[in-house]
C-alpha cells in the first residue's frame, strides 16, 4: 500500500486532536512553576501565535492556536491550561502586558493567589522550547487553514511530549516515543 502526503496530512487532521485528548488523560502531572510565553506561525499567509507553557522542569503544560495576541486570548490560554492541570503558584512571563493582565484578571475572578514574575530573562526554558516545534513547523512554510494548523500542531506538540516522557505509563515502562505512540493510539 502507498501512501502520499496528502494521505498522512488527512490522517493528521483527523486522528491528531483525538490522540491529543486521549494523551491529556494519561499525561504526568506538571510542576506548579510555570513558564508561559508565545510565538507565531503562519497560517493563511497572516500570523497567528501559539501560547505555550512549560514547567519549571522543561515539561509541557499546554499550548494554544490564537488568531490574536491580546489579554482575551491570553485569558482563554490560561484558563484552558488551569482546567487541565489546575491553579500554579506562579507563573513566569516575558515583558508581555496581555499575559500580566489575564493572569491578573483570573486571579480576581476565582480568588486565586496566582504569583506573577515578569522576567524576560527567566523565560528562557520556554523559549528554548519553542525550538522544537519550530524545528517541525519552519519547513512547512505555513498552514493553509487554522483547523490543519491546529491539527497539525496538536500532532507535533503531542510527538513533542512523547519525547519528553510525560506520558505516565511510557517513562515506567521504558518505552520509545514510537512505542509509546502506539500504546496511546491502540
Amino acid at each position: 500500500m502507498e501512501v502520499d502526503h496528502s494521505t498522512i496530512n488527512r490522517w493528521v487532521i483527523k486522528y491528531s486532536p483525538q490522540l491529543e485528548e486521549a494523551f491529556h488523560q494519561r499525561k504526568r502531572p506538571v510542576w506548579v512553576s510555570w513558564h508561559l510565553d508565545e510565538t507565531y506561525l503562519r497560517v493563511k499567509g497572516q500570523w497567528y501565535y501559539l501560547y505555550r507553557a512549560v514547567d519549571k522542569t522543561g515539561q509541557t503544560v499546554d499550548f494554544l492556536l490564537t488568531e490574536q495576541r491580546d489579554e482575551r486570548a491570553a485569558t482563554r490560554f490560561l484558563t484552558q491550561a488551569i482546567r487541565r492541570h489546575g491553579v500554579p503558584e506562579k507563573i513566569t512571563i516575558d515583558g508581555s502586558a496581555a499575559n500580566a493582565a489575564a493572569i491578573q484578571s483570573y486571579n480576581k475572578a476565582h480568588g486565586t493567589a496566582i504569583v506573577i514574575r515578569q522576567v524576560k530573562y527567566l523565560n528562557n526554558i520556554v523559549e528554548q522550547d519553542h525550538r522544537g516545534v519550530k524545528r517541525v513547523t519552519r519547513p512547512m512554510l505555513g498552514f493553509k487553514s487554522s483547523k490543519a494548523a491546529q491539527c497539525t500542531l496538536a500532532g507535533i506538540e503531542l510527538m513533542h511530549m512523547l519525547r519528553k516522557g510525560q506520558l505516565e505509563e511510557g517513562v515506567n515502562q521504558g518505552l520509545s516515543a514510537a512505542e509509546q505512540f502506539c500504546a496511546l493510539a491502540a
